[in-house]
């Protein structure tokens, strides 16, 4: 294909690849079973309008089926990996079931039953047809959900292993057939071949106890080799733990200002050369969770970036500066003056320009052509989305990383000024807990914070870090800054609650090749270019319609499953199909008090601004010349528009609303999607009304801060980049004042 990239973004695979997911052979046997129903070979599917595709891709397509290998054992593998033990247990509990003749009677009843001896079959002996009957009917199954869950997560991980899967040649079978294509070398003309952190990086993949010391010690370091305590021991001035756009900025401030800066960061370092594009191994390197993290009653799927350079380095490049209702909401209702200064007004017009902003694209991706079309045509306004990219910038790919190198995220701008002077990041290092001592020096803070103690996520290195410093800095986002700092003892009430998501629901249109109005692909040209704001009567904003990068693993979880043929016939339009996201500012919350255990409930409010901006969505689309539209809602949701009549669209219209999660006794429902996390860890006048004071410091512990976007109050409303960079510009800043007055 010639495709060059980094080994862990491959996604090649062992012909002699070995499971140790340690499901038992009739569990397995089970769970192919209910993946041949959700992907199950068919003799044929209606290929209409798909002529230019290749009838051997078609075929290959049509005959695929979930119950190859390796995808059982994929799933299986997901399940043990990235689950919460209870879910785990459950969906356990479903395949061993299935694989008893009792079991498969309790949760199918009599569709498992034959006239023959035994009379009664366990699920993987009865017919694929009665199979795909017992699933139709638990997914409407609005009592015993939990059992609706276990099915509908082996749904999501079936088909998301499906389309990741790569062959020997770094290809997915599939994708002709659906009309997708990965950029590989040759498509991208000029991909950045240096290491911009080099000088400052240490690797810990590639590390060893022998090697460490001298590693960290070239890189300016002070270490020592504790063999007591088991650990190495650092000295620095400050430890900043993550590298996004919290972590990124923090530390070039810092290092700016003369002080010895070490970055600890869990993920791994890429550049562009690195980058493959394919989503399987993206997500299980760039994406906390490996991109596989639902809020425990399955209602949400959350991405959040794990790498060197965190969120920035595969969001979608929206840059929206903080509303100005939202400061003066800040500055005044919760009496945080910061948000109402010059000094963060300032801060922003810095951090536009650091990182590139531009304001115009070249060239419009299919989605954002849809988007400005049906606005256009509705007389709606539609908003230019500035980019931290040039406007020459057609990639509808930075999900997976930016090929081009073209985005600018922290691992290419405020990293680079930190290394430049003279910070270490040290990669594939976890933090454990925080250092912290009771405070004798009559502060009215009771302990005082020393430094982090880290781990390396390499096996060939058995000592821990002890990183000792005069300020520590939580920068790992708002869904692990909050379990690190329980964890290490402290017990302030705001700590974890307050979750603010911006939760997402989508509307579809599909727009046939034949459409020659709208250019190019749903995959192709910029991700976020364009966006429309649903505001109330009073001009409140209720809703921001925007586009979303929607590979087809992506696509394929949120999408409905209804039957085998009709997912196999929806898969053939999806390089045509364009999706329009509806995100709102949430006043409702959720919490994180335990890594990986996140929840999270819309209040009233959040539910008919969702309604809203869906239905608003679902007009822009159907105002674009979309053949046919619809929602995620399970019941597959949708509309023919040819000949429509505008009652018509206005009584489907009445019937989308946003529907419960999928373990509520309902019997249609939908999952959202989030990409922004804040607000679990908020800023407060004193300890009753945050977790952290104006200056981003803990109330329980001195020299304890907070530099990423769960010091937010609320939620922001908007693509939150420029607001997190903003902020922790002017912490850091104060951090740095700190420091200095300390020293004189």
């Amino acid at each position: 294909m010639g495709r060059n990239c980094h080994p862990l973004l491959s996604g090649r695979r062992s012909k002699a690849e070995k499971h140790n997911h340690g499901l038992s052979s009739a569990e397995l046997l089970s769970l192919a079973s209910l993946c041949e129903v959700f992907l199950p070979t068919l003799s044929s599917v209606s290929s209409e309008g798909k002529e230019d595709r290749p009838s051997q891709a078609l075929e290959s397509f049509y005959k695929a089926s979930g119950a190859q290998a390796p995808v059982p054992d994929k799933v299986a593998e997901i399940v043990v990996k990235r689950l919460l033990t209870e879910a785990v247990i459950l969906i356990r509990v479903v395949l061993l079931m299935l694989s008893t003749k009792l079991g498969t009677l309790m949760l199918c009843g009599s569709l498992c039953l034959s006239e023959k001896w035994p009379y009664i079959n366990n699920f993987s002996s009865m017919s694929l047809e009665k199979r795909e009957k017992v699933l139709q009917k638990w997914f409407k199954n609005w009592i015993f959900t939990p059992v609706r869950i276990a099915f509908f997560i082996l749904k999501t991980f079936c088909l998301f292993v499906f389309f990741c899967q790569l062959d020997e040649n770094g290809k997915n079978p599939a994708w002709e057939a659906i009309d997708y294509h990965v950029e590989n070398d040759e498509d991208v003309s000029e991909v950045q071949q240096e290491r911009p952190l080099e000088k400052g990086i240490v690797e810990t993949m590639y590390e060893t106890d022998s090697t460490i010391v001298q590693s960290l010690t070239q890189k300016g370091l002070q270490v020592t080799k504790d063999s007591k305590q088991n650990v190495y021991k650092i000295k620095c001035d400050v430890v900043i733990v993550g590298s996004g756009c919290g972590g990124g900025v923090a530390a070039a401030v810092l290092a700016s200002a003369g002080q010895k800066v070490v970055v600890i960061e869990k993920g791994n370092y890429f550049t562009p050369k690195d980058y493959s594009l394919l989503e399987g191994p993206s997500f299980e390197q760039l994406y906390e969770s490996g991109g596989i993290l639902p809020t425990t009653d399955a209602s949400m799927t959350i991405l959040a970036g794990s790498t060197v350079g965190g969120g920035s380095a595969v969001n979608w490049s929206a840059c929206i500066k903080t509303p100005k209702s939202l400061l003066q909401e800040w500055a005044g209702d919760y009496k945080l003056p910061l948000f109402g200064s010059p000094d963060y007004l300032s801060a922003m017009d810095i951090v536009w320009e650091r990182i590139g902003v531009t304001e115009n694209c070249v060239q419009e991706g299919f989605q954002n052509q849809v988007l400005q079309k049906g606005c256009k045509n509705l007389g709606l306004d539609v908003e230019r989305i500035p980019r931290n990219s040039s406007e020459n910038h057609y990639c509808g790919s930075c999900g997976h990383g930016c090929k081009s190198g073209d985005k600018k995220g922290t691992d290419s701008t405020w990293l680079v000024d930190a290394v430049n002077h003279g910070a270490v990041i040290l990669t594939g290092c976890k933090a454990e807990r925080f250092i912290l001592e009771k405070s004798d020096n009559g502060s009215t803070r009771t302990m005082k914070c020393s430094g982090v103690i880290a781990k390396a996520l390499n096996n060939d290195i058995r000592m821990k870090f002890q990183i000792e410093t005069k300020a520590t800095i939580s920068a790992c986002g708002a869904l692990l800054t909050p379990p690190l700092m329980i964890s290490s003892g402290l017990k302030n009430q705001h700590i974890g609650k307050n979750l603010h998501l911006h939760p997402v629901l989508m509307a579809w249109g599909y727009f046939p090749d034949s459409n020659l109005e709208f250019k190019g692909k749903n995959y192709e040209g910029g991700i976020i270019t364009s966006a429309h704001k649903v505001v109330s009567a009073d001009s409140e904003v209720r809703a921001l319609i925007e586009t979303p990068e929607f590979s087809p693993a992506k696509f394929s979880v949120f999408c409905p499953w209804l039957s085998g043929i009709d997912f196999k016939q929806t898969m053939l339009k999806y390089s045509r199909t364009a999706h329009l996201i509806t995100i709102i500012r949430d006043r409702g919350s959720g919490e994180v008090k335990v890594e990986g255990r996140i929840s999270h409930k819309l209040d009233q409010l959040d539910k008919e601004n969702l309604k809203a901006g869906l239905r608003q969505a679902l007009r822009i689309l159907i105002a674009a010349g979309a053949v046919e539209v619809g929602t995620h809602r399970s019941d597959g949701q949708q509309l023919k528009c040819e000949g429509i009549t505008e009652k018509e669209v206005e009584q489907f219209l009445d019937t989308v609303y946003a529907a419960e999660g999928p373990k509520s006794p309902v019997e249609n429902w939908m999952v959202y999607g989030t990409a922004h996390q804040m607000g679990s860890c908020r800023m407060g006048v004193n300890e009753k009304e945050g977790a952290v004071d104006e200056n981003g410091q803990s109330w329980e512990a001195e020299g304890l801060y907070v530099c990423d976007a769960s010091v937010f109050p609320s939620a922001v409303g908007v693509n939150p980049m420029i607001t997190i960079q903003s902020t922790a510009y002017c912490l850091s800043k104060r951090i740095a004042e700190s420091l200095r007055e300390q020293s004189s």
